[in-house]
């Protein structure tokens, strides 16, 4: 009896982590970044890739950096919440096109809108990396100091929007 002791408590053990990480949010993974200076950068801008953008411009300011692609299915998902608050004027976004091709980026913006103040491209997603970028769309909030307070994995629901990333971004514009 005791020899199936063991094996039952090992079980048991596997069945508790599994039963916890299945009942925790996807989209809550815990960045290391958040509270961190955000990675510096300079990258072509989308629509004239002679021109530059440093994270260096952004000091300052309160905005929002988002990683999207064109091939990418959740970003269409997301991209009505982004209009809507780019309409609104409470926060800059900034994109960030994760590897993507470039007309192929142009001609997405164009059939569905431009949400962005200036859109940077991440051909070799080497931005994206620094960032800590699981998969796009993902969202960072970043502050006038240029550290990420929060970052949003996955799509930008109305939810998400109205109850953490506009208090967020208000509270750090005061």
């Amino acid at each position: 009896m005791t020899k199936f002791i063991l094996p039952l408590a090992l079980f048991l053990v596997l069945v508790v982590f599994l039963a916890i990480g299945l009942s925790r949010d996807p989209h809550e993974i815990p960045s290391p970044l958040v509270d961190k200076p955000a990675p510096a950068f300079a990258l072509p801008v989308l629509s004239d890739p002679q021109q530059s953008f440093k994270l260096q411009e952004m000091r300052g300011k309160v905005w929002l950096l988002n990683a999207w692609a064109s091939w990418c299915v959740a970003c269409r998902e997301e991209h009505p919440v982004l209009l809507e608050l780019s309409r609104s004027g409470v926060v800059p976004i900034y994109g960030l096109d994760y590897k993507d091709e470039r007309q192929d980026a142009l001609a997405w913006l164009d059939e569905f809108g431009n949400p962005y103040t200036q859109v940077l491209s991440d051909a070799d997603g080497r931005v994206g990396i620094d960032y800590g970028v699981y998969g796009v769309p993902e969202t960072f909030v970043i502050d006038r100091n240029g550290v990420i307070r929060y970052k949003q994995i996955g799509p930008i629901t109305e939810e998400a929007l109205e109850k953490k990333i506009i208090p967020l971004v208000k509270e750090l514009q005061k």
